[in-house]
């Protein structure tokens, strides 16, 4: 199953123009440091001491939190987990999911030279605090 993988100016323009909202995949630390303006926190993964652990969790809250039809952009650092959460949720039944490639920080080469800005390199608006009940710990509440 194939979906659009878009910049993030390309991201912003539908969240502005076409009802999209932005859905965050990285973990609450990763969110907390910054991440777009009015994005929701659902981590696909958690940070664990052996490295990142899936969230069992992660389809439940995000059915619990949009309707199959909501348009949803995903975001994470740089692309691989919201890459795959994409895939997941369209395999789930939801019909509009575009992944915004290079995540928050932007897509770097073998060398650490950007190849392709992120969110916050493309100058876009960010925030350090969620929008009110729109963090992880709000949106999980919803399962309940």
């Amino acid at each position: 199953m194939s979906h659009p993988r878009l910049s993030a100016l390309e991201s912003q323009r539908l969240l502005q123009d076409q009802g999209y909202v932005y859905l965050d995949v990285r973990s609450e630390p990763e969110f907390a440091l910054g991440h777009p303006a009015g994005a929701y926190n659902i981590p696909l993964k958690f940070q664990a001491s052996g490295g990142m652990v899936d969230n069992p969790d992660f389809l439940a809250v995000v059915r619990a939190t949009f309707p199959l039809t909501q348009a949803l952009v995903l975001g994470c650092r740089s692309g691989s987990r919201s890459r795959a959460a994409a895939l997941g949720l369209l395999e789930a039944g939801y019909t509009s999911v575009v992944e915004q490639r290079a995540g928050y920080d932007g897509v770097r080469d073998a060398f650490g030279q950007l190849t392709e800005p992120g969110w916050q390199g493309a100058g876009l608006p960010t925030r350090s605090e969620p929008s009110p009940g729109r963090d992880y710990a709000a949106l999980k509440l919803r399962t309940r």
